[in-house]
């Protein structure tokens, strides 16, 4: 691996000492298009013109109940500005990095992270990667496993999108269910890199219960360091108490990183969103199973909706509103620092 980083954290600015971290959300988009991945998502029946709305205060209930309905919503093109803002009342209310999880699939933008964390003095750390199926161009699907591994290591190493700005985590790694043959050739090419660079790895699972595991089940036949793997949305693919229990046994990190959803119904999927007391207490039943070390969480912010200039809950929602229920639940100051500082820490400094 490249010397330059062995026991840092690369940042969009640079490699950093872990240290400098403090509180870290793991899994956030700052600049995204997810609109084709809505393409085939209907409009209520009672709403079939929704995408003509205008994006009123008047509409805003419509949107946030059929989030991927409403086209417009499903970019944060455009809105650069207000995501710095919020970077920036992010770091003033105790708020100090991010991993921004957009990759190949998802319309990732080097240049944009640099400027956002040049400007708001957050860090910024930028993923490589190949988002699911659907979202990838004819050339992922046509590429040798070593070519991409090749890729991810120069995104790493050398800079990503023909720029010097570095990534610093592989991820989110897209998976759909079941996994698909291009999808399975990208988990090994991601095991295969992060064996070369001794660096993080984060997982987009499909939406079934047994898709996390089958992951894991992939990256560990490949090679892939478990302990060093972030599975994220664990909170809209196993809410059962029990099965979380068994999926914890396999030793990767455990992340529910959609925090400021209040929703229950989900369009993406037979399955009921929970709330953030609900995602509060899955957190507290690992931690009393003595996963502490195994936890982190996030909004997976990646809707204009969800940003505080259109009335949302924005990026500080954990900090200002998730903590101070978490300690009135029972979840102790030190435990809190484990998943907003420690457990990011760990995962993204490389070895």
């Amino acid at each position: 691996m490249a010397a330059d980083l062995k026991g840092k954290v690369q940042t969009v600015l640079g490699p950093i000492d872990p240290s400098q971290l403090g509180r870290t959300l793991t899994h956030e988009h700052l600049m995204i298009d997810a609109s084709p991945l809505g393409a085939n998502v209907p409009c209520p029946s009672f709403l079939p013109n929704m995408n003509s709305l205008p994006f009123t205060m008047e509409n805003l209930g419509f949107i946030r109940q059929f989030p991927w309905s409403y086209k417009p919503n499903l970019t944060l093109y455009g809105e650069e500005k207000h995501v710095i803002e919020e970077l920036k009342f992010f770091k003033q209310h105790g708020g100090s990095s991010m991993v921004e999880c957009t990759i190949v699939g998802l319309e990732r933008d080097m240049n944009m992270m640099k400027r956002m964390a040049e400007e708001s003095g957050v860090n910024i750390i930028s993923g490589t990667g190949y988002y699911v199926d659907a979202a990838l161009p004819q050339d992922v699907h046509s590429a040798t496993q070593e070519q991409l591994v090749s890729t991810m290591v120069q995104d790493i190493t050398k800079g990503a999108a023909g720029t010097s700005t570095r990534c610093g985590v592989i991820g989110e790694i897209g998976t759909s269910w079941p996994v698909t043959a291009t999808e399975k050739k990208v988990l090994q090419a991601t095991a295969a890199a992060q064996t070369q660079l001794g660096c993080p790895v984060i997982i987009h699972p499909g939406r079934n219960k047994q898709a996390p595991a089958e992951v894991i089940r992939i990256l560990a036949e490949a090679g892939g360091d478990i302990s060093r793997t972030v599975m994220s949305h664990l909170d809209r693919t196993i809410c059962d108490h029990g099965e979380l229990s068994e999926f914890a046994k396999l030793g990767c990190i455990m992340e529910l990183d959609l925090f400021g959803i209040e929703v229950s119904y989900y369009q993406l999927g037979d399955f009921d969103m929970p709330s953030d007391a609900q995602r509060i207490y899955m957190i507290k039943h690992v931690l009393d199973e003595g996963y502490e070390d195994h936890v982190v969480i996030a909004h997976d912010l990646y809707t204009k909706h969800r940003l505080m200039h259109y009335g949302g809950h924005g990026y500080s929602h954990i900090l200002l509103n998730v903590v101070p229920m978490m300690l009135a639940r029972g979840i102790s100051q030190d435990q809190v620092d484990k998943m907003l500082i420690h457990n990011p820490r760990n995962w993204l400094t490389f070895k």
